[in-house]
């Protein structure tokens, strides 16, 4: 939708609008590559490419008749085999038809009269009024001085809806023309209070153009910042008022108008005109101002800047697009006339206190200084007296922003003294190796490359296995018309189902009332733990350990108390907080790992260990050298687009119930319904159509929306719906684990391991759910992609009172994995040798025996690491690397490559086993149903390709409809990667069956089609249904005797990656990546490619940006895409390589492919790796110890405390244990 409109809205465009359209854009699937590979071809310059291509390729006669396959299109061997040339064609692009625009025509427009008319709209509670005259404006304001004026909604409206809050009268300001208008004077611009940021961004562009450079300096400022606040469509619709007088102390603005001192007009019937200045005294209090209730703001003068003026203003935010700030910081300097002399300065602050500050005491201190290293000094010393945070401060990083005040300061004095100095002085002010520090990051075009091997001419074209056909749901999903669960139309009596949760982390449940909530008419039930028995109320994904309803005490908050029951989802939703909960705390309250530890607070059955060879002796050993230490990954939110949702419809008959759910084991749903309800799972039927993400989230804990919906449903006989709101989803469904890792390993002089000895822990949360599995894997992993002979590694699971953590992509093999290499870097830094050395020389080869028994064959490591290192030029690119961090002291980069080893199986021997069914219909479809289930990963999509070669037809000829438990019973999760080995097994059997009955009748009619062999069987009474199942052989694993196969086979890979940081703010922007992975033969290359990509992108977050937030009494402030990050569109990498290992055939899955869910993510890690070489190098110029610890995510935060300078030895200790933080890592 934003393309369509960019497209729409202008005729020519460049990437940098592609660039602006997509902010406020989120995806969690593709990595965002494939978006930008398929839009590009709408840009100018891929255009202008195109037809100079063409022209290139004609001959006398026109364009060469080969089209795309002309041999001057082929350049060499490489782009021969680019993914973008082959899976879809240019040339087949339909030509624009102006007729075909999907909007309401504009020719049967008649008449704009009902657009400029008064309105009024009066609701149960809120009262809208949109007048089009100032007058009626102040009189509304006179008669309602509590109104709240809305432009965009775009503050309102998030209060709401998420803080509940009732604004009796809302008022619109937007037809008033004088709110609107935008007005040039002598000294400025007059800006209405209304005017939305996008127009002010298109005025003042206009402008900057042709006014001359130095009076625009103000304008190119504000638009600078208007970059990076929030996205495209929030600018198109908020107003530069509400910014003002929502008077948020992390506004984006509000710190470069207060610099300025902006006059604000302010207007009210009674009182008339009054002029304040945005000045130190506008705010009063967090969110107060001194505009009285009556009072209106009418506009914001912004004046021009003088030849002797400079403004400059600075953000910090967790992500840069769309994002609000940590700290912003706004300088406003006026120098005497051609000196550096300061005459005055004023310097803003956002996120410093509950207002937008004025720093006058470092101003003051400032006037008359010369604009050089001295001042800033004084400026220094002057602002962390001035802006002091106490320990405790809401929004927590305290020392991060403290240090953000000088270091943005330091950006301004490079930038401005760099201008200056070509603008009026004519000299060098700063040392060019400082200059780099005055920038910031920018957004460029990105290159990306895929490379895969190609299908020859010799396969048959019906057949599709090892073609990159396109996602069978492709089509449906980019128009919006692919049905999800909240998708399915209203059944007749739909009723919607709210919850009830717990606000407490530990408390006993003293009383619940829902009287209030159920006298509402429409409110039809309430259900507790008083409506199951005990029995009924204990579930659980392996042990049944945690209550469908809390009945006594809760043990985390977001746990389910109750759920109601009402006609609609408003009025479901506002009866749940109606009903009343009172609670008695209880202690301990355990939320970190370390409470956990230092309580003993574990789950049975833990610790477990696995153990080979003798450690100890390797550690007696004097020849060998020891490191010891630790490393600590944070938790990752699922963030799948689509949050827990569930539709149950009673049958009416025989207690039969049929949950439509976005799970990923509709099995267990299925399961744990019978288990609830009393019913037998004959009579219940889990579907699953398609999920819009998964990643884990959803295998076990679908359980916390399906079933109170199938209870609801089974015990009022009537259809009931729930689908969370995204809050809602992240305080109840639990995330990916957080680990702590200790290490103690024994290496040889020359960096060969041979000994080591681990112990790991995760965050369980208040049930054990699939802890126990996910911290295995990490035991099974912990060595990553190294040989180590000698291995003790024991594993704890820590119960905690958060939410209950589980499945998440790589299953606890990326954390144990982290340990790996974050140990691997620690033998190299102390051995002084560099961290691929170390790596390559300990690196698994053929034969080698993993720590748990199983021998490694068709082990491609080292080709994938040799791969790597030649395609991504590494050891120029090494070498480049050094020579820039010479020649720049506030910017750093860093390059990194990791390996990974991801073992292929579920590690419980029983869940290796699918099922499938293949029904062909007389006119020769095909219907196929098999135990997994889409979630947009395109299993679905491969499975047909595996049935279009075995039986022979061609792919359109299939269609798979949904995930059914009545089709394919007792299926395992759609998990572990495992999707397409076990199922398409199960479908090639299938498949063969039939085609091993339709074979007689080819032989009898060998020119016949398809279509004449089916009908032929059928009229001979052959069965052309048939069922195929598949079990995993020569698998499973003993952990008390360490003996067995846990995995099926292993994918292998690596990537190298190189990250450019910025020492001052912390932010970091990623050049190149180049990865390369061992997939076997790939069913389908481009949806394998997505996968590697998305992956990526996924760890990407996990590693850099996404950050868990708790209290410490376990209130999870990241609640939401407000406080959570999730990669965007501006973070992948400027270079992206990707590519399918050659001839690497797998002879353990089906047509020698190899899964590709999860390995890819760990790869990501080469980004934080490569942050640490670049923080190491930041260190190396400071002249500190280059020993440090760098806990995951490398956030903003942590990379520029990380990076210490004398900004940050200026900084005030606060000794742990002297306060209560405002927020804990758990």
């Amino acid at each position: 939708m934003s393309m369509y409109t960019l497209l729409r809205s202008s005729d020519s465009i460049k990437f940098e609008d592609m660039e602006v359209a997509f902010q406020g854009n989120l995806c969690r699937c593709t990595g965002y590559q494939a978006i930008i590979e398929g839009y590009k071809t709408f840009i100018e310059d891929w255009e202008n490419r195109r037809v100079s291509n063409d022209s290139n390729a004609q001959n006398g006669k026109g364009v060469c008749a080969m089209g795309k396959d002309c041999c001057k299109n082929k350049k060499n061997e490489e782009t021969d085999d680019s993914e973008t040339q082959y899976i879809f064609d240019k040339s087949s692009f339909l030509p624009y038809d102006a007729s075909q625009e999907p909007i309401f025509p504009p020719e049967l427009k008649l008449s704009s009269v009902y657009d400029n008319q008064e309105l009024i709209y009066r609701g149960k509670q809120v009262t809208w009024y949109r007048p089009t005259e100032l007058k009626t404006l102040l009189k509304l304001k006179t008669q309602h001085p509590d109104a709240k004026i809305v432009v965009g909604n775009t503050e309102v409206g998030v209060e709401v809806k998420f803080k509940h809050c009732v604004y009796p009268v809302i008022i619109m300001p937007n037809s008033i023309p004088e709110l609107n208008n935008i007005t040039e004077t002598k000294n400025g611009f007059t800006v209405g209070a209304s005017v939305t940021l996008s127009e002010m961004d298109n005025v003042f562009r206009k402008h900057i153009d042709i006014l001359p450079k130095y009076k625009t300096r103000t304008l190119k400022t504000i638009v600078d910042m208007l970059n990076w606040f929030a996205g495209k469509q929030i600018r198109n619709v908020a107003g530069i008022g509400g910014n003002i007088m929502t008077g948020s102390p992390i506004s984006d603005l509000n710190p470069i108008l207060m610099s300025l001192k902006v006059k604000l007009n302010l207007l009210s019937e009674k009182g008339g005109h009054r002029s304040v200045q945005m000045d130190e005294t506008f705010f009063t209090g967090y969110r107060k101002n001194v505009v009285k209730p009556d009072e209106i703001l009418l506009s914001i003068e912004i004046p021009f800047t003088s030849k002797f003026q400079y403004v400059k203003a600075f953000k910090q935010a967790k992500r840069r697009e769309d994002d609000i700030s940590i700290v912003t910081a706004a300088i406003n300097v006026e120098f005497e006339d051609n000196s550096n002399v300061i005459k005055n300065i004023n310097i803003a602050y956002g996120g410093m206190a509950p207002v937008t500050k004025i720093a006058t005491k470092t101003g003051n201190s400032l006037k008359g200084q010369n604009w050089n290293e001295e001042m800033l000094d004084v400026a220094n010393a002057a602002l962390l007296e001035e802006l002091p945070l106490p320990p405790s401060v809401p929004g927590g990083n305290v020392l991060f922003r403290q240090t953000l005040t000088m270091s943005l300061f330091l950006k301004g004095y490079l930038v401005i003294a760099k201008e200056m100095s070509a603008d009026y002085i004519h000299k060098d002010m700063i040392k060019p190796c400082h200059l780099s520090g005055a920038e910031q990051f920018h957004g460029v075009m990105p290159k990306s490359s895929q490379y895969f091997s190609l299908i020859g001419d010799q396969q048959v074209k019906s057949d599709a296995v090892g073609r990159p056909v396109q996602h069978m749901s492709a089509y449906k999903q980019a128009t919006g018309e692919a049905i999800y669960c909240d998708d399915m139309p209203t059944a007749e009596g739909e009723l919607y189902l709210a919850f009830v949760t717990s606000t407490k982390a530990h408390a006993k449940i003293l009383s619940v009332d829902a009287s209030k909530a159920l006298a509402d008419p429409d409110v039809v039930a309430f259900f507790s733990a008083k409506d199951v028995t005990a029995e009924q109320n204990m579930i659980g994904a392996i042990f049944h350990d945690e209550e469908l309803f809390a009945s006594e005490k809760v043990t985390s908050q977001g746990q389910t108390i109750g759920v109601i029951v009402a006609k609609d989802q408003a009025t479901a939703q506002a009866a749940a907080r109606k009903v009343k909960v009172e609670y008695e705390e209880l202690q301990p309250l355990i939320i970190t790992i370390e409470d956990g530890i230092k309580l003993e607070s574990y789950y049975p059955q833990y610790p477990k260990s696995i153990k080979r060879g003798d450690v100890n002796a390797a550690f007696e050993d004097k020849n060998n050298v020891i490191v010891e230490g630790e490393c600590r990954m944070g938790g990752q939110e699922h963030f799948y687009l689509e949050t827990h949702a569930a539709f149950a419809i009673p049958k009416g008959e025989d207690n039969e119930l049929e949950i439509f759910c976005s799970s990923q084991h509709p099995t267990e749903i299925a399961k744990l319904a019978s288990h609830v309800l009393h019913v037998p799972m004959n009579r219940i039927v889990a579907r699953v159509k398609r999920m819009g993400g998964g990643f884990g989230g959803k295998e076990s804990r679908g359980l916390l929306v399906a079933l109170p919906a199938a209870l609801a449903a089974h015990r009022l006989g009537k259809p009931v719906r729930c689908m969370l709101d995204r809050d809602e989803d992240m305080v109840m469904t639990g995330t990916r684990h957080p680990f702590l890792i200790k290490y103690k390993a024994a290496v040889t002089k020359e960096g060969k391991m041979v000994g080591a000895k681990v112990t790991i822990y995760n965050n369980g949360g208040y049930s054990f759910d699939l802890s126990g599995p996910v911290v295995e894997r990490a035991m099974f992993h912990f060595e990553n992609a190294y040989y180590i002979p000698n291995v003790e590694v024991t594993a704890y699971v820590c119960k905690t009172n958060l939410p209950s953590n589980t499945a998440f992509r790589g299953f606890g093999g990326p954390q144990g994995m982290f340990g790996a290499e974050v140990m691997a870097r620690h033998i190299a830094h102390k051995l002084g040798k560099s961290p691929e050395e170390i790596s390559y020389m300990n690196l698994y080869k053929e034969n080698l025996t993993t720590h748990y028994g199983q021998e490694l064959v068709y082990c491609t490591l080292q080709r994938c690491w040799n791969e790597c290192v030649q395609k991504g030029n590494m050891a120029a690119r090494k070498l480049e690397v050094e020579n820039f961090n010479k020649q720049h002291r506030w910017r750093k980069r860093g390059i990194a490559i990791v390996p990974t080893k991801f073992g292929i199986a579920f590690t419980e021997k029983f869940l290796n086993q699918a099922g499938a069914l293949l029904i062909v219909y007389l006119d020769g479809s095909v219907l196929l149903s098999h135990g997994g289930t889409e979630m947009g990963q395109g299993l679905h999509t491969k499975m047909a390709q595996v049935a279009s070669r075995v039986l022979g037809i061609d792919i359109s000829k299939i269609h798979i409809s949904e995930t059914s438990t009545d089709k394919v019973p007792n299926t395992s999760a759609t998990a572990a990667s495992a999707g397409s080995d076990l199922n398409g097994m199960a479908v090639l059997q299938a498949c063969e069956k039939v085609v091993a009955r339709l074979q007689p009748y080819k032989e009898k009619n060998p020119e016949g089609k398809w279509e004449d062999w089916v009908n032929a069987a059928f009229f001979d009474r052959v069965s052309l249904s048939a069922t195929g199942f598949h079990a995993t052989p020569d698998i499973g694993y003993n952990f008390k005797e360490n003996t067995g196969k846990p995995f099926n086979y292993f994918t292998y890979g690596a990537a190298c990656t190189e990250v450019e940081i910025d020492c001052l703010s912390g932010d970091h922007q990623v050049l190149r990546t180049d990865i390369v992975m061992d997939l076997g033969e790939s069913l389908n290359p481009a949806i394998d490619i997505g996968q590697i990509e998305g992956g990526f992108m996924q760890g990407y977050g996990l590693f850099t940006i996404e950050e868990l937030i708790y209290s410490p009494t376990g209130t999870l402030y990241s609640r939401g895409p407000g406080a959570y990050k999730i990669p965007g569109f501006g973070d992948i990498p400027q270079e992206f390589n990707v590519s399918l290992l050659k001839g690497a055939p797998n002879p353990r899955a089906v047509y020698s492919s190899k899964a590709v869910g999860e390995p890819p993510l760990f790869l990501a890690s080469s980004a934080y790796f490569a942050i640490v070489e670049a923080i190491r190098a930041a260190r190396a110029d400071a002249g500190v110890p280059l020993d440090f610890q760098l806990e995951a995510p490398a956030t903003a935060a942590r990379i520029r405390m990380a990076c210490e300078d004398d900004i940050t030895k200026k900084l005030p200790k606060h000794e742990p244990g002297t306060f209560v933080p405002w927020n804990i890592v758990p």
